[in-house]
């Protein structure tokens, strides 16, 4: 199937073409026509199936429909016709990046504005003057915006909820239900998410009437190509073991994923003590420097990122070869997430799990869930000493006191002796 038989108009036919779009994914496919026919939609899809382009490609239909009859007797300020929200800035800019580059074509360009937080409000005020046609944002700027009278969203036909598990994940309920209650009552929504959770579901069910559901996942000729694998490490030993697997293989690009902030700049840190083109990447560092760390891992200037899950969100490379789990993931959906920053358009991928002792009840939840079969492998000079204590055994009966495996404080050999001097 061509991008011509979805519908879509030549100018923006060509537009998809020169973006890069030989032919329509499946989730295109299915997507953009019953976008265009007016219906409500429910995506669930993987990262790297194209589902920018699948909501992107139809907003960008619509806005040109609505905008060449007007055109010349446009007069009055712009009104917000789409809102695409998203859990993170630099989701919010890939988003926009996606369809400022396919509406570069068209006659007359509609306005897209990116807006998110963490940076001052008052650009963004600026640049919203006169109106706009789509609004790309995090939910908590596109209240303050409206708080500000810089937004209006009474006139919205469509909205779209980008990776909607992790607007949930990250606390955006209550901003939601916020959004919504501004939004007209009578519109298109369309709903997209890598996973369905409970709930996920029971939003899906409050916002869409009736939707088209589409469903791309686990076809073999779709399937991402990652290999994965899981290695037993002690937990001191992780970044020298990650440090051996990057020079040892020759990763050109490495993506780390970490627990938290913290933990992100200590293991960036270490790596570049050890001569590797290592940088953090997490929720504290400014806008700025997260755009840096993200332009310069995509150059390859440098070879090794370090990142929260948050922050990662905004990682879209197209060639990174390996996806390492330093910190296992809270979830199995957190995993799903995590390894599809590698495998990406059509090419094969690594996924790397770090298993620890005090983590490997963890990770075979993960593998049971994902349906992995995976035999916890050890690398040469690496291999694991610890030993995870058996839930079963964790209180120490011995009468010294605390938990098995750890010596008596002071205190404890105090209340010790007492007890059996009072005997």
């Amino acid at each position: 199937m061509s991008f011509s038989q979805l519908g879509l108009s030549s100018s923006l036919c060509a537009a998809a073409q020169a973006a890069g779009f030989a032919a329509p994914t499946p989730v295109q496919q299915d997507a953009v026509i019953a976008v265009l026919q007016g219906r409500d939609v429910l995506v669930r899809a993987q990262t790297g199936s194209g589902k920018t382009a699948a909501f992107g490609l139809p907003l960008l239909e619509q806005a040109l429909q609505r905008a060449l009859p007007q055109e010349a007797a446009r007069r009055t300020p712009r009104r917000v016709q789409a809102l695409v929200l998203v859990p993170t800035r630099e989701l919010a800019v890939q988003v926009g990046d996606v369809l400022r580059g396919l509406a570069a074509g068209l006659s007359p360009v509609p306005k897209i504005s990116v807006v998110f937080g963490g940076v001052s409000i008052n650009p963004q005020m600026m640049g919203l003057r006169g109106g706009t046609d789509i609004v790309v944002a995090t939910p908590g700027r596109l209240l303050d915006l409206v708080e500000h009278n810089a937004l209006h969203l009474g006139d919205v036909r469509t909205l779209v909820l980008d990776e909607a598990d992790r607007l949930l994940d990250q606390g955006f309920g209550e901003e939601l239900a916020r959004v919504n209650a501004l939004l007209p009552a009578q519109r298109q929504s369309l709903f997209f998410s890598a996973t369905f959770g409970p709930q996920v579901s029971a939003l899906a069910h409050n916002l869409l009437r009736d939707p088209v559901r589409v469903e791309v996942q686990d076809a073999p000729d779709t399937r991402p190509d990652i290999a994965q694998s899981a290695i037993a490490v002690d937990t001191r030993a992780r970044t020298q073991l990650l440090r051996h697997l990057i020079q040892h293989y020759g990763w050109s690009r490495t993506l780390v994923f970490v627990a938290t902030k913290y933990a992100a700049e200590i293991v960036a840190d270490k790596l570049r003590k050890a001569g590797l083109d290592a940088e953090p990447l997490h929720g504290q560092l400014s806008q700025g420097k997260r755009s840096q760390v993200l332009d310069d891992f995509k150059a390859s200037r440098i070879s090794v990122v370090v990142a929260t899950d948050l922050a990662a969100r905004g990682i879209d490379v197209v060639e990174l070869p390996v996806v390492v789990n330093y910190d296992l993931p809270r979830s199995a959906d957190d995993y799903t997430h995590r390894i599809g920053r590698t495998g990406r358009a059509g090419q094969a991928g690594l996924a790397v799990s770090f298993v620890t002792a005090e983590t490997e009840a963890h990770w075979r939840l993960i593998a049971k869930r994902q349906g992995l079969d995976l035999v916890l492998e050890a690398v040469e000079g690496f291999e694991p000493t610890e030993v995870a204590a058996s839930p079963h055994a964790l209180v120490d009966h011995s009468g010294t006191g605390g938990v098995k495996g750890k010596r008596p404080s002071k205190k404890d050999k105090l209340r010790a002796a007492a007890a059996k001097s009072g005997a």
